[in-house]
C-alpha cells in the first residue's frame, strides 16, 4: 500500500514543494499529534476513574483523526525521527498524571491543548499573511477548534484550585512542549 502522503491532496501541493518554514512547522504537527494520541493512550492504560476514561476515550478518536490527516500530509521521509521518543513522553505525560487522579489528568491537558491553540495559531497567522494553501490552512483552523474545545473541556473538569506540585507538572508540560515542537522542526 503506498503512503497516503507521498501523494498531494488535490488542494495542496506535495510536501517536499512546500517552502521549508512550513514542511517544519508541519512536522512538528504530525509530531504533536502523535504525542497527543500516546497522551490518551497512557491515561487510558492506568486511570481508574470514569470521568477521566470518558474524556481520554472521546478525545483519543479526535487525536487519531487530526493523526490519519497529518498521515496525508507528510510522507514518512518527511516526519521527525524523534516518533519512538514521542511514544514514550506522550504516554508518560498521560498516564502519570492519571496516577494522580482527575485533576492532574485534566490540568495536564488542559496545559498541553493551551499550547497547541497558540502553536497552530501562529501558523495559521502565517498562512493568512503568505495569502496561500487555503485548504492546508483550513484543515489547521479546524484542528485547532477541536484542540481548543479539549482544552475548554479540561478546564470545565479540573478545579481551578491546584496544588503547588501540580502547578509546577503544567509548567513543565508546558515547557516540554515548547522544547518538543524546536526539536520535531530540526531532527
Amino acid at each position: 500500500m503506498p503512503n497516503a502522503g507521498a501523494e498531494a491532496n488535490p488542494t495542496w501541493p506535495p510536501f517536499a514543494a512546500m517552502p521549508l518554514w512550513l514542511q517544519q512547522e508541519l512536522r512538528s504537527d504530525h509530531a504533536g499529534e502523535y504525542g497527543a494520541v500516546m497522551i490518551y493512550r497512557g491515561m487510558l492504560a492506568v486511570s481508574r476513574d470514569a470521568s477521566v476514561r470518558q474524556f481520554a476515550e472521546q478525545h483519543l478518536l479526535t487525536e487519531q483523526k487530526h493523526l490519519a490527516l497529518m498521515d496525508t500530509i507528510i510522507p514518512a521521509s518527511g516526519r521527525t525521527r524523534l516518533l519512538p521518543v514521542w511514544r514514550v513522553m506522550g504516554w508518560l505525560t498521560g498516564a502519570l498524571p492519571a496516577l494522580f487522579g482527575r485533576q492532574a489528568a485534566f490540568a495536564t491537558i488542559e496545559a498541553v491543548e493551551t499550547f497547541v491553540d497558540h502553536h497552530y495559531q501562529q501558523q495559521i497567522t502565517r498562512l493568512d499573511a503568505e495569502g496561500e494553501y487555503g485548504s492546508l490552512r483550513q484543515s489547521l483552523v479546524d484542528c485547532q477548534a477541536d484542540e481548543v474545545s479539549h482544552r475548554n473541556e479540561a478546564t470545565q473538569l479540573a478545579s481551578p484550585n491546584r496544588s503547588l506540585l501540580l502547578r509546577l507538572w503544567c509548567a513543565i508540560v508546558g515547557s516540554g512542549s515548547v522544547a518538543a515542537v524546536v526539536a520535531a522542526k530540526r531532527i
